[in-house]
């Protein structure tokens, strides 16, 4: 399983940092490429996870997607 960390900037200026997990992927390239491939329609959504806390990510509210570097506080 890869686990990739990304702030996600929502379209009200907030932002806020996920762990997605994905199995399929078989490197940080493949995840990120997955994450993204979820937002390309409206009807998307991306599981990840804020701490403790499953998230369901709707791709109408997301502005923007950065793959976090290392050290993001979550």
């Amino acid at each position: 399983m890869v686990s990739i960390v990304l702030r996600i900037r929502l379209l009200s200026g907030d932002q806020l940092d996920v762990t997605y997990e994905t199995g399929d992927a078989v490197d940080d390239a493949d995840a990120v490429e997955n994450a993204v491939a979820a937002f390309t329609t409206d009807d998307g959504v991306l599981r990840c996870r804020h701490g403790d806390r499953l998230l369901v990510l709707f791709a109408r509210g997301v502005a923007a997607v950065e793959v976090a570097p290392r050290g993001a506080v979550l």
